[in-house]
C-alpha cells in the first residue's frame, strides 16, 4: 500500500511540475502578461486548477501579477537568467553549432578568437567521416596572416588597427600562396568584407581548404570566427559553395545563440 501511495504521489508532483512549465512556456515577447483565464483554456483544465498553478509559480517568485492585471514572469525567473548567463562561455554557446556543422559538412570545424597579433583556437569538432591532418588544437595559436579564421577576424578590425597589427607582425610564409606583405593582405581584407566571408587555399597547410565567417556581439562587433578546414583535394566547387553557405549560416546562428543568452 504504502509503495502504490508513493508511486501516486510521485506521479502527481511530477503532473504538477508539467504543468507549472507548460505555464512558463506560454510567454513570449509576443504574449509578456497572461490572464488566468487563457492559462486554464490552454492546459485544458478548470479555471480553479488553473488559478492554483499560478499562485504556487506565484508564491515562489518565478510568476508575479502584473500592474494591470493577469500575471508576468517574476524576479526568479531573472535571477535564474543571470546565473544562466554567468554559467556560458563562447564555447558553450557555439558547441552544439560546431558539431551539428562538422556532421554536415564532414570536415573539421574550428571556433577562434584574434588576441592581439595572434588567432587562438577556442574549441574543435571533429567529422567522424574526414578529417583534416591539421594541429590546430584547443588553446594552439595560429598567426594573423594565413588562413580563413585569422584574415576574417583582422578583416572587421578597423583598417588602421588592422595595419598597425601586420606592420608590427613578423609575417611568416608557410606556403607558396602565403600573403606577407601588408599592402596585398589589407587589399584582401577589404575583399573579405565585401563578401562577407574569408575563404583561402593553401595558405597555412598545404592542400587545406579554410572557409571562415564572423561572429558577432549585440552590437555587430565581430567577436570570433567559425571555420571549416577540410583537404582542398576532395571538395569540389559545388561542394565549397555548399561549405560557404553553411558556415556563414553557422555564424548567424551562434551569433543569434550569444545575443538570446547575452540578453
Amino acid at each position: 500500500m504504502g509503495s502504490s501511495s508513493s508511486s501516486s504521489s510521485y506521479r502527481e508532483r511530477n503532473s504538477t511540475a508539467d504543468r507549472a512549465l507548460d505555464i512558463l512556456g506560454m510567454f513570449s515577447t509576443e504574449q509578456p502578461v497572461i490572464s488566468g483565464a487563457e492559462v486554464a483554456a490552454r492546459l485544458g483544465v478548470a479555471r480553479s486548477t488553473g488559478y492554483r498553478y499560478l499562485q504556487s509559480l506565484v508564491a515562489n517568485r518565478y510568476l508575479e501579477e502584473a500592474p494591470g492585471g493577469g500575471f508576468r514572469l517574476g524576479l526568479r525567473i531573472l535571477e535564474l537568467a543571470r546565473l544562466a548567463r554567468r554559467t556560458y562561455g563562447l564555447s558553450e554557446v557555439a558547441g552544439p553549432v560546431l558539431i551539428e556543422l562538422a556532421a554536415v559538412v564532414h570536415e573539421t570545424v574550428l571556433l577562434t578568437r584574434r588576441v592581439g597579433d595572434l588567432v587562438v583556437c577556442l574549441d574543435r569538432a571533429e567529422s567522424e567521416t574526414h578529417r583534416a591532418r591539421i594541429s590546430y588544437e584547443r588553446g594552439s595559436t595560429l598567426p594573423v596572416n594565413a588562413g580563413a579564421s585569422a584574415l576574417v577576424l583582422l578583416a572587421w578590425t578597423e583598417p588602421a588597427e588592422a595595419r598597425a597589427v601586420l606592420e608590427s607582425t613578423p609575417l611568416r610564409r608557410f606556403t607558396s600562396a602565403t600573403l606577407t606583405e601588408v599592402e596585398p593582405l589589407m587589399d584582401r581584407l577589404a575583399r573579405i568584407r565585401e563578401a562577407g566571408y574569408s575563404l583561402s587555399r593553401a595558405e597555412l597547410d598545404d592542400d587545406v581548404l579554410g572557409v571562415a565567417a564572423p561572429i558577432r556581439d549585440d552590437h555587430g562587433q565581430v567577436i570570433a570566427a567559425v571555420s571549416v578546414a577540410a583537404v582542398a583535394s576532395r571538395v569540389s566547387a559545388e561542394f565549397e559553395q555548399e561549405i560557404i553557405q553553411r558556415v556563414r549560416a553557422a555564424a548567424e546562428q551562434i551569433s543569434e545563440r550569444r545575443a538570446l543568452i547575452e540578453g
